[in-house]
């Protein structure tokens, strides 16, 4: 038994979980419990424990504890002294009163806690709550008190008690007072009972028996076991699971007692008596202690099934000192002697018999404490079925008590945390986290932010650097400190590549000098790194001018060291810096410094990065290198079977002469004449008068380039130097190009003798001929043909207005053999008589048309003119006819007007009225009458108008504006 107590408190040591004793442990038994510290290292506690603060210390310190009972989060403790003590949980005394003047042996209290029930072996049972009280002297020593359910709700204000009188006695209240009922006597003190539902349970001590109040009749009777020791040394306890499980813990030995009806399938007279309810002993257990108190314990679910718990038993173990209770006839007086108790412990035992745990407590005083002394109550001890939220349990001794709970998540987590098994730990605690969404409920619990810290410390100190950047994300979160306590920690210890694929660049943004110091170790250790990470990073989380310096001094001395050393770095990395500097640069916003990178790298996207950011004055020096490059992806295309297409470069020169020069450009591009030839062309086709100063330069770059259009350029430009020009063609041969150069010269004689005798072209001849338009060079080309038949027949075929046929026909030898003259002359005559015919047919055709016109004026001046008295002048918009009636002018163009809206109508004499032309009134004889008269006034009428007819003459004006 000693061994086995020394293996439980050793371990409880090791655990942590038990509850210090108030007075000082020797030395000699810490150096004995640190012998085994290590072979119970790994073994888990299921329970912990907490002593109860508040009043509660300085109220033991005055008196002792002897009973305990728990509802509603209430408790009421009595003492020795008579005392009755209500607190919380915590210990804070909500009231305090003396229902006794002896030692309260029991409690019982009601599902509301507001009636409170006191047995004492003073023989006085006191109800008492707020409103009412009962007090009732039985004469003799009470052991026990139990209130009928809801007994606040009754009115029967119903209750039980027994003592060492040996009657059970149930209590009503009526009209008349209490009524008193007893339900057992006879069989010795009633040592403990407790009232379920409709069924009563009590102890004496010969067994424990059950009663049914709604039959009432006695259900059953459990005897005590063979060989007990006396009832009064140990006690009994009795303990309702639910409303038909009864456990019962007495000595050493536990039982279960199920209740259920009496099956009534054959009724006979035999059974007809009996009770409706019988009790089946479902469980008895045999444990190598006394038993002080015993609970139902509700176990986690099991890995392999989830959904059931399993319902152990929470005994308060209590191990004799010695065995003299056997012996109570010994006449030793060293066995008679009172030995010194051990640790009581918590047992944790299976149904099957199995001891799950064991916990060794250290109580205050514990060593002068008996069986009897002890109590184990539950908090928030509703159906083991109904789950154990809530649930903990209190042990009392006289001089201390103490609060005992489940071990849940988090206190595994802690115990994970204190044996460095942190991996479990912080497993477990995001577990934790994902159910309960890591809500916490104390303050000395360990995070997952502790644990990790703790994790990466170990993970470092261990070596395991990989390791502990990995679950820098977990434990630094958006932590800002933290994550650069870390990060510098890696790079003291020289291991900064482990954490640099976990460094954060948003959310949080880390200090500049971070994200600096990173990129400073790619660029000793790791160049493409660093082209990757300046790719992929944020542009404003570090100094990018900074980097720049720090990139382009790695460049020169990249440089230096390729011209001073064998062991020069790679020219792959002088490629990858530069690529670094044209990203940097672009991130700063210096897209000119960044172009020249582009250009030496050769990145196709140099012409889109040009127009995108207008860097037309950055590129003016660099044409010659951005012509190369773009001939250079052309020439890749072409290999790859792509379609041919213009030049970006070129294209892109010419299109910004304003920011790029022409006078700059070509002065680069001399050293390399076909790009000058590709943009002088170009730059010909867009704006001419911009290669005007270039003009002979051109000429010699056509002529080795593009000779067909050589003569093309000639003839649209003025500006190139004639004898320069004619000397660079008679270089190469280019005799089309010597003949307009030397017709435009003057030098036509020159010119046709070089088409005659060098070309022998005698429609080129002939097309000189006629563009010069000059009758000496006609003659020379019909003496030059005198003596050639081709030249003659020709002539013949070409001749048209700037020759007459004749003219060249009599020059025609006779004798002269013509090839192909018969036909030559044939033609002449059909285009001489093809020409008469249009001649004769175009006259006929004017003729018809002017005899058309002729009779169409005629008719649109003879004809009559519609007049109302609605027509309006379009001059001044008033009626024409009006009265007295004023002179209207009629002209051809058929517009009507007043005289007097027309230019010098102001001058028009009147017109005298028809009827009074026959008796001599008006402007004479000679305008009064008849045709003459007209013609005569309208003459007059036509002297005085400046500008015929005024509608006309105005619309002819607005045209012209």
């Amino acid at each position: 038994m000693a061994s086995r107590y020394a293996i439980a408190r050793d371990k409880l040591k090791v655990v942590r979980i038990t509850i210090s004793s108030e007075e000082e442990e020797t030395e000699s038994e810490e150096e004995d419990d640190d012998g085994d510290e290590e072979e119970e290292e790994d073994e888990e506690p299921a329970l912990k424990y907490e002593r109860i603060g508040g009043a509660l210390p300085d109220l033991l310190k005055k008196d002792s504890a002897s009973a305990l009972c728990i509802a509603k989060s209430l408790m009421a403790m009595g003492t020795h002294g008579g005392m009755l003590h209500i607190l919380d949980l915590a210990g804070h005394r909500v009231k305090s009163y003396k229902p006794h003047m002896a030692s309260i042996v029991d409690i019982s209290m009601d599902e509301t806690a507001e009636y409170v029930a006191t047995a004492s072996i003073d023989g006085q049972v006191v109800i008492q709550s707020q409103s009412e009280s009962y007090a009732f002297d039985l004469k003799r020593p009470m052991r026990t008190i139990a209130l009928e359910p809801h007994f606040a709700k009754r009115a029967t204000r119903a209750f039980v008690c027994g003592g060492m009188a040996g009657n059970l006695v149930m209590h009503e209240k009526g009209w008349l007072g209490h009524k008193e009922t007893i339900l057992h006597q006879g069989e010795g003190p009633i040592w403990q009972t407790r009232w379920r539902g409709h069924l009563i349970a009590w102890a004496n001590d010969l067994g424990v028996k059950i009663y049914d109040t709604v039959s009432q009749t006695r259900i059953t009777f459990i005897d005590r076991p063979p060989d007990s020791p006396r009832a009064d040394l140990f006690k009994c306890t009795l303990h309702w699971q639910d409303d038909s499980t009864l456990l019962i813990a007495w000595a050493d030995h536990i039982k279960v007692a199920r209740i259920r009806a009496r099956p009534r399938n054959n009724t006979s007279p035999a059974t007809a008596n009996l009770p409706p309810l019988l009790a089946e002993i479902t469980l008895v257990l045999k444990v190598d202690c006394m038993i002080a108190g015993l609970v139902p314990h509700p176990m986690a679910p099991t890995p392999s099934d989830t959904t059931k718990s399993l319902t152990c038993f929470l005994l308060l173990a209590y191990t004799p000192p010695d065995t003299s209770f056997l012996d109570e006839m010994t006449e030793d007086r060293a066995k008679q002697a009172r030995k010194a108790a051990e640790r009581p412990e918590l047992r944790i035992i299976s149904p099957a018999g199995a001891e799950l745990a064991a916990d060794a407590i250290s109580l205050t005083n514990f060593q002068s404490w008996g069986c009897n002394d002890y109590v184990l109550a539950g908090v928030g001890n509703g159906d083991v079925t109904g789950g154990d939220d809530g649930r903990c349990y209190v042990v009392l001794s006289p001089r201390d008590i103490v609060v005992v709970k489940r071990r849940d998540r988090r206190d595994h987590i802690a115990w994970l945390v204190e044996r460095k098994r942190y991996e479990e730990a912080l497993a477990e605690v995001e577990r934790l986290e994902a159910d309960d969404g890591g809500r916490g409920h104390g303050q000395d619990e360990v995070s997952a932010v502790e644990i990790g810290q703790r994790y990466i410390q170990h993970l470092v100190n261990d070596g395991e650097f990989v390791n502990a950047a990995r679950l820098t994300p977990k434990v630094c979160g958006h932590d800002v400190k933290r994550w650069e306590k870390w990060i510098f920690l890696f790079q003291q210890q020289k291991q900064l590549q482990a954490i640099i694929p976990y460094v954060p660049t948003d959310a949080p943004q880390l200090d500049h000098l971070v994200y600096e110091m990173i990129l400073a170790y790619f660029l000793a250790h790791d160049r493409r790194s660093l082209l990757q990470t300046i790719k992929e990073w944020p542009k404003d989380i570090y100094d990018i001018s900074a980097v720049i310096v720090a990139v382009l001094a790695d460049l020169d001395r990249s440089a230096s060291s390729s011209n001073l050393a064998a062991s020069a770095p790679a020219p792959s990395d002088t490629v990858v810096l530069m690529e670094c500097l044209a990203e940097l640069y672009i991130a700063n916003r210096q897209h000119g410094k960044a172009l020249t990178y582009f250009l030496r790298l050769r990145r196709p996207a140099v012409f889109d990065l040009i127009r995108d950011y207008n860097l037309f004055t950055d590129v003016q020096d660099q044409a010659l290198l951005l012509v190369e490059f773009d001939h250079e992806l052309m020439e890749k295309r072409r290999q790859d079977g792509q379609a041919a297409e213009k030049s970006q470069a070129i294209a892109l020169l010419v299109d910004h002469i304003h920011s790029i020069p022409v006078g700059r450009v070509v002065q680069q591009l001399q050293s390399r004449p076909y790009f000058l030839f590709l943009y002088l062309d170009a730059l010909m086709d867009k704006e001419p008068h911009m290669v005007s100063p270039f003009a002979d330069m051109q000429i010699k770059l056509y002529a080795e380039f593009a000779t067909g259009r050589l003569i093309d350029f000639l003839r649209a430009s003025n500006d190139y130097n004639l004898e320069n020009a004619y000397k660079v063609c008679d270089e190469r041969g280019l005799v089309p190009e010597m003949v307009f150069l030397l017709g435009r010269m003057g030098n036509n004689k020159q010119a046709l003798t070089l088409i005659i005798e060098r070309l022998g072209d005698v429609n080129r001849a002939i097309d000189f001929a006629k563009e010069q338009n000059d009758d000496d060079l006609w003659e020379d080309l019909l003496k030059y043909s005198e003596t050639r038949p081709t030249f003659i027949r020709g002539l013949l075929e070409n001749v048209g207005a700037e020759i007459s046929p004749l003219r060249l026909i009599r020059r025609i030898k006779n004798g002269l053999e013509i090839p192909g003259l018969q036909e030559a002359l044939v033609k002449i005559l059909q285009d001489f008589h093809l020409q008469i015919s249009l001649l004769e047919g175009c006259q006929t055709i004017l003729n018809g048309d002017s005899s058309d016109f002729a009779r169409k004026l005629q008719r649109d001046q003879t004809g009559g003119f519609f007049l109302t008295g609605k027509t309006t002048c379009p001059i001044c918009s008033r009626a024409l006819l009006e009265t007295p009636q004023t002179l209207v002018i009629m002209f051809l163009c058929r517009h009507m007007v007043h005289a007097k809206c027309t230019s010098g109508g102001e001058h028009v004499p009147e017109q005298p009225d028809p009827a009074l032309r026959d008796v001599g009134f008006g402007m004479g004889d000679t305008l009064g009458r008849g045709l003459s008269g007209k013609i005569a006034f309208e003459s007059i009428v036509r002297s005085q108008l400046d500008h015929g007819c005024p509608v006309c003459h105005r619309q002819s004006e607005g045209s012209r504006t």
